[in-house]
């Protein structure tokens, strides 16, 4: 268990992860939910610059019933596009960060992934609940000779 405390989010983290743009229609962020079983993706701009993190629970945001609006149809609302639903200003880690640290972060915000940012605020991979739990049965598994 000790190795666990000298992991770092660079060890583990998924690097280059799939990506969407702001202007990514619903309807493609929901195929790509479908395709990949992800909770949720970063959401990029041009310079690789995390804009945002658009997840399923923000696409389900999208069909929220409000007594100001009438509700519009599936196809329309799924016609919408990732900017006007995505989380702006996600909590992020750096890829130096131990994943201890990262370990309780997510388990005190109840969150299932982090992205993972360079100095320029620029994505360069997630971290997720599996990575983790990957990470503390290596450091629990004799090693393999």
């Amino acid at each position: 268990m000790y190795d666990f405390l000298s992991y770092c989010v660079r060890d583990y983290m998924t690097a280059h992860p799939q990506t969407v743009g702001p202007e990514t229609r619903l309807h493609e962020l929901q195929a790509l939910f479908d395709r990949h079983d992800f909770n949720g993706v970063p959401v990029i701009g041009a310079d690789w610059r995390l804009l945002g993190v658009a997840t399923k629970l923000d696409l389900l945001k999208a069909f929220t019933f409000t007594t100001q609006a009438m509700v519009p149809q599936y196809e329309a609302i799924m016609e919408g596009r990732v900017e006007e639903i995505m989380t702006r200003e996600p909590v992020t880690v750096s890829p130096e960060l131990p994943l201890t640290r990262v370990l309780q972060r997510m388990v005190d915000l109840r969150t299932k992934g982090f992205p993972v940012i360079d100095e320029q605020q620029r994505i360069v991979g997630v971290i997720a609940r599996e990575d983790l739990l990957r990470a503390l049965h290596d450091a629990t598994s004799p090693a393999e000779g």
